[in-house]
């Protein structure tokens, strides 16, 4: 009998040569996946790659462009009719989590995007930001989601590329809501999909120098670009009195407040507000674009 052509994965990748050991982990597992054909981009943000398989294609970007445009490279680079966004201190812990997420994808024509769930391999609780879901218990709820963790995530690629890809301006912080909303305002939808689970180790995003800064002006960029007029100002005093009940720290409430104006003042990039109809079914999925 013929043989039946495996699915074609892309796997884009970031490393800045900080984390030897954990990217020769990343990539043992994930050289261990069956079931899918596999094309394997490392772009080296700001560090020349050196020291990685043979099987992994590369790139060099002598300056660190941020997260969401080195994604972008790495995406253009990869091939496969799917791709998989993979964080370099991230494992698959059996070898099918790839294959399952396809069949996922592959299961709906509306499907875009196709979140495993999240696990610290040491036991440590899951990060709330993990869970696409206001109810995070157990790991969250199987099915459609509006928004996902960027970490680890298969995306088909002609969805991926109709939205745009990334913002890739924003360096860090809020890109995966910028391009949910983007998805869902194109029709695609986003399962999330709690049986498949990844390892990644638990650690809070404020532990990076810049988070305070590009969170809140990230925060302000992602209204302008996506939000209909009238909801913009909503959004964004909701996110300010939320922040100003978590944040005690007042050196890191000034960095936010300056981030914040900058924002404001500075270029958002494409204006391309979502339409009331998918305000409203982000609204009926639980998620209103204004928290």
């Amino acid at each position: 009998m013929p043989s039946v052509a495996l699915p074609r994965v892309g796997v884009a990748m970031l490393h800045m040569g900080d984390r030897p050991v954990e990217i020769a982990e990343a990539l043992r597992t994930l050289h261990a996946q069956e079931g899918v054909e596999l094309d394997v981009v490392v772009v080296g943000n700001g560090w020349k790659p050196t020291g990685l398989p043979d099987w992994v294609r590369t790139v060099h970007l002598p300056e660190n462009v941020g997260i969401p445009e080195g994604r972008n490279v790495a995406a253009r680079e990869c091939r496969g009719e799917f791709i998989y966004f993979y964080d370099d201190d991230a494992l698959l812990p059996t070898t099918d989590v790839l294959a399952r997420l396809v069949d996922v994808i592959r299961s709906d024509d509306a499907i875009a995007v196709a979140q495993p769930r999240g696990a610290d391999p040491t036991g440590k609780p899951a990060p709330r930001r993990w869970v696409p879901r206001f109810d995070v218990r157990d790991g969250g709820k199987a099915g459609p989601a509006t928004w996902f963790w960027e970490a680890v995530f298969m995306i088909r690629r002609t969805a991926f590329e109709q939205v745009g890809g990334w913002p890739g301006q924003f360096f860090f912080g809020h890109e995966g809501i910028d391009l949910a909303w983007r998805l869902v305002d194109a029709g695609w939808r986003i399962e999330y999909v709690p049986s498949v689970e990844v390892h990644h180790p638990a650690t809070a995003a404020a532990r990076h120098a810049i988070y305070y800064r590009t969170n809140a002006r990230n925060r302000v960029w992602v209204a302008r670009r996506n939000l209909p007029a009238p909801l913009i100002p909503v959004y964004l005093g909701s996110w300010t009195a939320v922040t100003l009940l978590r944040v005690r720290d007042k050196a890191a409430l000034r960095v936010w407040f300056k981030g914040f104006a900058e924002g404001v003042r500075t270029d958002a990039g494409e204006r391309r507000p979502m339409s009331w109809r998918t305000v409203a079914r982000l609204t009926k999925a639980g998620r209103p674009p204004v928290i």
